[in-house]
């Protein structure tokens, strides 16, 4: 659907459920998620996710591949009431592709996408203040930061600050 050298997003197919399952089933993933993400994760929660993204049309969740091997999951989130026309980005790349520039083309892509494709005007994204490497993939793609909600966020039994990035067309 979307690629970028040995990058390509993809819709999530039936096939990605066995390597979905024992990436996402991994508690440095989850740290940096919300609790929806079900931790552990199993077989069945990756079916029940890869059913729900076949859903939408156009799709807005999108699998990453990375040299023709699953490596992650990258989604634009649309909001609503007042907030229409605005996306939350959100992503997280299998810890056997960490260090590899995944990510940062990744959201490249999604960006591009939403933009010309979904036509969105806004995309933002919230990130725990200890991920940092997260809030330099998002710098890198332009994204600006807006702002530290402080202790915003429960995760692991912590109150963590959370940070602010967003990008407008």
């Amino acid at each position: 659907m979307l690629q970028q050298d040995d990058l390509q997003l993809r819709s999530f197919q039936l096939s990605d459920k066995s390597t979905l399952a024992r990436l996402a089933n991994n508690k440095n993933i989850w740290n940096n998620l919300t609790n929806k993400m079900p931790h552990p994760y199993q077989e069945s929660d990756a079916v029940a996710f890869i059913e729900k993204t076949t859903f939408a049309e156009p799709p807005t969740i999108l699998a990453m591949e990375w040299k023709g091997n699953f490596s992650g999951a990258i989604g634009l989130h649309p909001q609503s009431d007042v907030y229409t026309g605005i996306a939350e980005m959100g992503y997280w790349v299998g810890e056997p592709y960490w260090g590899k520039g995944i990510a940062s083309k990744a959201v490249g892509l999604m960006l591009k996408y939403g933009f010309e494709t979904l036509g969105y005007r806004r995309i933002y994204a919230a990130v725990y203040d200890f991920n940092t490497k997260s809030m330099q993939v998002l710098l890198k793609n332009g994204f600006q930061k807006e702002g530290v909600f402080r202790k915003a966020i429960i995760k692991n039994g912590q109150i963590l600050d959370e940070h602010r990035f967003a990008v407008v067309r």
